[in-house]
């Protein structure tokens, strides 16, 4: 049997195809949990590929939460989004209930179950996988989503909140190049996030304006996070000709390489300059003060929150695509290269 494309599928057309009861099909469709895995798998592709939309619901009584869920939680760059959600869901008298759920052994199917027993106004997704079942659940309840630097590529009627990421990565190599620097080390974050590939990407068209080939021994990747921002500029640094500059595609690898300069007898800014990207609250006071490209964390939170809520209540939204601007930060540690 084929589903007619042309026409609005039905349940029991569903139900048909996976050779189940139409009321198995029902308890799918609602979130149910009383079906057998492979069952449920089944009628949950099955309702995907045909296009199964649940009839209109009535207005959803208000939950008075939004879900704000972080793939980790143990990072300045997540408080900082915190902060802008928490803003606005406090302005419109709702709570935020934080969580990464991809840190838990539970599975995507038991985080739907309880989000689906506790209610919801909408859900933002921040630097995180939206898996096929995750987001056919959430169609399902009919929970609006909203992604907050999306990993990959998001589908097209899903809202995205961003920022220029490969404007900040042209610009800071840029301002490298503009101070003399042509050895310049790239540290990127993981390569499957695209803000990562972005600012990547401005880094190299960077120096392509400029006449200059990417040196592969000089970019490393990283997983914006400390430690690897340590290790690849101890390589970097440990180079027969290293780098006179480093470009870390975040403040915490940044900062990484702050201590490996500080291990090989160096200065930040005086033999090595050092530019980072997000300015989190603490590069100000590192010393010396870290030259960055600022990306609106917080205000990315609160249009993410503002976005979900218009969602939540069935009003329009401007744009499903929005990119916020970044804005190089100029501090003291990046300045002219010594000469050799």
């Amino acid at each position: 049997m084929t589903v007619n494309n042309t026409r609005k599928v039905t349940i029991a057309a569903i139900a048909d195809l996976a050779g189940v009861s139409v009321p198995t099909v029902s308890r799918v469709v609602n979130g149910r949990s009383d079906v057998a895995v492979h069952t449920r798998e089944r009628v949950e592709e099955l309702l995907t590929r045909h296009g199964y939309r649940r009839r209109a619901a009535p207005a959803r009584a208000s939950s008075g939460l939004i879900d704000l869920v972080f793939n980790d939680l143990d990072s300045p760059w997540a408080v900082e989004i915190i902060r802008g959600v928490e803003d606005v869901a406090h302005a419109a008298g709702v709570g935020a209930v934080v969580s990464a759920i991809h840190r838990r052994s539970s599975s995507a199917r038991e985080w739907l179950d309880g989000l689906r027993q506790r209610g919801t106004e909408g859900v933002i997704f921040v630097n995180s996988m939206v898996v096929s079942p995750l987001r056919a659940g959430l169609r399902r309840l009919n929970i609006p989503v909203v992604l907050v630097d999306a990993d990959g590529v998001p589908q097209p009627d899903t809202s995205t909140i961003g920022a220029a990421n490969w404007e900040g990565g042209l610009r800071a190599t840029e301002y490298l190049l503009g101070l003399g620097h042509r050895r310049i080390g790239f540290i990127s974050g993981p390569p499957h996030l695209m803000c990562s590939r972005a600012r990547m990407d401005g880094y190299r068209a960077a120096l392509d304006a400029a006449g200059l080939p990417v040196d592969d021994a000089l970019v490393h990747q990283g997983d914006f996070y400390h430690e690897s921002g340590f290790a690849a500029g101890t390589r970097l640094l440990g180079l027969a000709d290293p780098p006179t500059a480093i470009f870390a595609g975040c403040d915490q690898m940044a900062l990484g390489v702050y201590e490996a300069v500080r291990r090989r007898g160096l200065r930040v800014g005086d033999d090595v300059s050092v530019v980072g990207f997000d300015d989190l609250p603490e590069v100000r006071w590192c010393s010396p003060p870290l030259t960055t490209v600022r990306q609106p964390l917080a205000e990315m939170g609160m249009l993410a929150a503002r976005t979900v809520l218009r969602l939540a209540q069935g009003e329009p939204v401007e744009s499903r695509r929005i990119e916020l601007a970044t804005e190089l930060v100029v501090r003291d540690s990046a300045r002219p290269p010594r000469d050799r």
